[in-house]
């Protein structure tokens, strides 16, 4: 059960503030928001309305959350964007089959860390570790509706468009770009310099830098070469039917 007793009023917005969070008073918490016990906002924070800042969760200086943000078992650097709908914390996809044939649930209690500079948009979701941190590293820009799985490492400066969707424990390095619509497959390394096409799956580790595309990705001028063989089977399936 929540007392509500232990919530005050925030004077700067008008949310609401658990009397043991840490909050800079340079910070603006908006009617509509709720910030837990022992979380800690640095200066110049924003937090739009409808936000929950989940307990013990920490955010850097002059970082921005927009509406209907949630927060929980994680860590926000400083200068990020956060746009409206994210969330960060919530358990991964973990399932076994116990010994009656039923789904059962991996433990997921580890946390989230975004460095600094990061920005992610909307209804984007970061799920918590189970057994390493989910970690993405400094400057990394990240679009809107991308599923990120538990135990994800992104590097610094990468690009993430649209409907990315990288699964469970795969490691990303620095500098790399993801075209809309990419797949990684769970437990797949992807060295630093590495840029994907729209719609590629990765479904083996990169080890070498450059451009990539296809199902399964491969070097960029051998997807080509593949796509042109395909559409040229085609035209002579069509000229000979």
């Amino acid at each position: 059960m929540v007392d509500h007793q232990e919530y005050r009023k925030w004077s700067n917005g008008g949310g609401l503030c658990h009397n043991s969070a840490c909050i800079d008073p340079t910070a603006v918490v908006e009617i509509g928001a709720v910030i837990h016990q022992r979380a800690t906002l640095g200066a110049n924070v924003y937090v739009g309305s409808g936000v929950v800042v989940g307990p013990s969760v920490t955010i850097g200086q002059s970082t921005s959350l927009g509406y209907n943000v949630a927060l929980s078992n994680c860590s926000i650097g400083d200068s990020c964007v956060i746009h409206n709908g994210v969330c960060i914390g919530q358990d991964g996809f973990g399932f076994f089959v116990d010994e009656h044939g039923n789904m059962a649930k991996k433990p997921q209690a580890l946390y989230v860390r975004i460095e600094n500079h990061v920005e992610i948009g909307a209804n984007t979701c970061v799920d918590r570790g189970s057994w390493r941190d989910t970690i993405i590293g400094d400057y990394t820009k990240i679009d809107n509706l991308v599923q990120i799985g538990h135990n994800v490492i992104i590097g610094k400066s990468c690009l993430l468009c649209g409907h990315v969707g990288i699964a469970g424990s795969a490691t990303i390095g620095d500098y790399v770009t993801f075209g809309g619509r990419v797949a990684v497959r769970d437990h797949v390394s992807i060295v630093s310099k590495v840029r994907l096409a729209a719609n590629s799956c990765v479904t083996k580790d990169i080890k070498e830098p450059g451009d990539y595309g296809g199902f399964p990705a491969v070097p960029v001028q051998q997807w080509r070469r593949q796509v042109a063989a395909l559409r040229m089977n085609s035209i002579k399936d069509i000229q000979n039917s």
